[in-house]
């Protein structure tokens, strides 16, 4: 009888996060988080107790015995702090959890004999869909993260697939993101105040993503690919912000009051996103976007 994978992940209460150690769990894996004190596990509930949480302390020397005591064959790297914008103040936080931290990781691998990692990017590395350039500091953490990662790759011999999501979303999201917004929104019929609303979004639904990495979990451990590949979570299907929102009214049969143009965008808005990615092999987005609003709006997990 074959024994159970073993994964470790990172960011585990996230909405992504979480929704993935749910996937695998029920794909009889065992499944173990690495959790720091800023995490909410509400979104890991009612399942808590199916997991093995690791709660870390900041050091490098507590990663390394997380890593001894959970034993991965693998880890998925979702953990970072997101902010479109950041102020000065931010910026320990911003190195401290999407460059320290992913680089304790990568020594615990070490440290364990564990060579497979399937690390998180984004989009946003590539503004104006450009080789490499960060939209933000936080993106310009996130590929600083995966330069580090190389190194691993060519020196340590560790293989590393990173997927660059797009805007993700889908029913459960409790993030303070676009769809939640536009629920309430709906619900409050208070106008709120936008940009003109011309960037296009290119959406992908969270059971779409859940799989991107469960694909790309199977990919790497076959040895067919670079040690240290990317790929594009990419629906290939582009929609203008103002018009996803028309068709989310038409969907739930509501106005959304929205006062187009009364902000202005924020410096380095993303009009365009990035279309030079290659997509993971094997995969593709299977849930369109109607389908998807209407998950989201009515809950439907």
């Amino acid at each position: 009888m074959t024994s159970p994978r073993r994964a470790l992940i990172t960011g585990g209460s996230g909405f992504v996060g979480s929704r993935l150690s749910r996937y695998l769990i029920e794909n009889g894996w065992i499944v173990n988080i690495i959790t720091v004190i800023e995490d909410n596990l509400s979104q890991l509930k009612p399942d808590i107790s199916k997991y093995n949480i690791y709660p870390h302390d900041g050091s490098t020397k507590g990663m390394l015995k997380i890593f001894s005591q959970s034993r991965p064959d693998i880890v998925f790297h979702l953990a970072s702090l997101f902010l479109a914008e950041h102020k000065a103040e931010d910026v320990e936080n911003l190195i401290r959890s999407n460059i320290l931290f992913g680089t304790q990781v990568l020594e615990g691998m070490l440290s364990s004999c564990c060579k497979f990692i399937i690390n998180t990017g984004t989009s946003w590395q590539h503004f104006e869909d450009g080789e490499y350039s960060p939209v933000c500091l936080y993106s310009a953490t996130k590929q600083a993260f995966f330069d580090i990662l190389r190194f691993y790759t060519e020196a340590e011999g560790f293989k590393a697939i990173t997927l660059k999501l797009f805007d993700t979303y889908g029913s459960g999201d409790a993030r303070p993101k676009l769809f939640n917004l536009l629920k309430r929104v709906a619900e409050d019929g208070k106008e709120i105040a936008m940009s003109p609303g011309d960037q296009m979004l290119d959406l992908v639904y969270i059971d779409d993503v859940i799989i991107a990495f469960v694909h790309a979990a199977e990919i790497i451990s076959l040895n067919t690919i670079d040690k240290n590949a990317e790929f594009a979570v990419s629906s290939g299907k582009l929609i203008k912000l103002k018009h996803l929102v028309a068709l989310c009214e038409k969907i739930v049969n509501k106005a959304i009051p929205i006062s187009w143009g009364a902000r202005s965008y924020r410096k380095r808005e993303v009009m365009i996103p990035w279309s030079k990615g290659k997509l993971l092999t094997g995969w593709n987005a299977e849930i369109g976007l109607e389908e998807g609003i209407k998950r989201t709006f009515f809950d439907k997990i």
